[in-house]
C-alpha cells in the first residue's frame, strides 16, 4: 500500500517538523505500507494537490476536506486512491455520492476534542474576568506613590458562570467536552445537534430544539461542522431569538456566523461579547469592524495547536488508517463502511 502524507510547516512555537515526522513514522508499524511525506506550504489549490499526490498512491493522509480540493477529477486521475483522511475535525460538504461511486472512504481526524473545548472556555473566561487586563493594571501601577489607585478594584464587569445556561450547538466530540467543562463550572447544559445523542453519558445534557437553544442560552458556543445547512445559521433572525446580553463563542468555523448580523448585535448590546477563534476571512484582508469593537476577543484559529494535540493528530490518523486496512474503518464521513 502506497501512502502520501501531507505535512505543513508547524505553526506553534513548541513543535518542530521533526516531531511530526516522528509521529508519522508510526506508519512503519503497519505491514505492507510504504509512505512518502509531501511537504506543503499553506493550503494547496486543487491543481497543485492533484499534481502533488502520486498517481499510483492508495491513500492520502492529512488532506483538507474541501469541495474544491477533493473533486471528481482527482479520483479520475488517481484511480488507486481509495482512502482519504482529513487532518482535522472539520470538513466541508462534498458530493458524497460521487465519492462513494469511486469507492473511496473518507474520514476525519478527531484529535482536538478536549483542547478545542478548553480554548472555547479560555475565550469565555477572558470575557468574564479580563485577567490579562487586570494583571497589567497591577503590574504597571506605581503602588509606592503617595496616593495610589484603588487596589481591590475591578476595571470591568465580572461574570460568574455558575448557574448560567450553557448552550452547545453541535454535540460531537468537541461539543461533548465543552459540556463536561461547563458542568464543572456549575452551569446548566443544553444542546442542539442534528441527531439526538443516545447513551447514559449524555444524561446531564438537556437536548433541545434549535430555537429553544437560542432562547435559553446565557452562553452559546458553536461546535458544529460547516455545510450548506449551517452556513450563516447564526444570523439576524437567530440573534433576535436570543436573550439580551448573551455571550457567543465560536471555535468552529467562521462562516457559521453572519458577521454583519453579529456586528449589529454586539453594537446594540443584544450580544454582551463574542469570543472568536475563527472568522469568515482568515486572515482578514479588508477592514472588519469585529476587529475594532471593545466587546470582541479574537484569536487566530489556534485552538487546535497545543503540541500534545498536534502529535495526537498524526498518531490518530495512523491508527484510523490501520483500522480501515483491518476492515473496520472509523470516523467515516462519507457513508462508506
Amino acid at each position: 500500500m502506497k501512502v502520501n502524507v501531507l505535512l505543513g510547516k508547524p505553526t506553534s512555537t513548541d513543535i518542530t517538523t521533526e516531531d511530526m515526522l516522528e509521529q508519522w513514522a508510526l506508519l512503519d508499524t503497519i505491514p505492507g505500507v510504504e509512505y512518502e511525506i509531501k511537504k506543503v506550504q499553506g493550503f494547496p489549490e486543487a491543481e497543485e494537490f492533484n499534481a502533488l499526490i502520486d498517481k499510483d498512491c492508495d491513500a492520502v493522509l492529512g488532506c483538507w476536506i474541501t469541495k474544491k480540493l477533493v473533486n471528481e477529477y482527482f479520483f479520475e486521475t488517481h484511480p488507486n486512491c481509495k482512502y482519504i483522511a482529513g487532518g482535522a475535525h472539520g470538513y466541508e460538504q462534498l458530493d458524497w455520492e460521487m465519492t462513494r461511486r469511486y469507492g473511496v472512504t473518507i474520514t476525519n481526524t478527531a484529535y482536538g476534542d478536549s483542547t478545542i473545548a478548553e480554548f472555547a472556555f479560555a475565550l469565555l473566561m477572558d470575557i468574564c474576568h479580563k485577567v490579562s487586563l487586570h494583571n497589567d493594571y497591577i503590574k504597571k501601577t506605581d503602588w509606592l506613590q503617595p496616593d495610589p489607585p484603588k487596589y481591590m478594584y475591578s476595571l470591568t464587569k465580572q461574570l460568574e458562570l455558575c448557574g448560567m445556561t450553557l448552550g452547545i450547538f453541535g454535540l460531537g466530540k468537541i461539543g461533548y467536552h465543552a459540556a463536561l467543562i461547563g458542568r464543572g463550572y456549575g452551569m446548566k447544559i443544553i444542546s442542539y445537534s442534528r441527531h439526538k445523542k443516545e447513551g447514559p453519558e449524555y444524561d446531564f445534557i438537556e437536548q433541545v430544539s434549535f430555537d429553544e437553544l437560542l432562547a435559553r442560552s446565557d452562553v452559546l458556543t458553536l461546535h458544529a461542522p460547516l455545510n450548506p445547512s449551517t452556513e450563516k445559521i447564526i444570523d439576524k433572525n437567530a440573534f433576535s431569538k436570543m436573550k439580551d446580553n448573551v455571550i457567543l463563542i465560536n471555535t468552529a468555523r467562521g462562516r457559521l456566523v453572519d458577521e454583519a448580523a453579529l456586528i449589529e448585535a454586539l453594537k446594540s448590546g443584544k450580544v454582551y461579547a463574542a469570543g472568536l477563534d475563527t472568522m469568515v476571512e482568515e486572515p482578514p484582508t479588508k477592514p472588519n469592524e469585529l476587529l475594532t469593537l471593545d466587546n470582541t476577543t479574537i484569536t487566530g484559529h489556534i485552538a487546535w495547536l497545543p503540541k500534545t494535540s498536534r502529535l495526537r493528530q498524526a498518531s490518530l490518523a495512523v491508527e484510523n488508517y490501520r483500522k480501515y486496512l483491518e476492515g473496520h474503518p472509523v470516523s467515516v464521513i462519507n457513508g462508506i463502511s
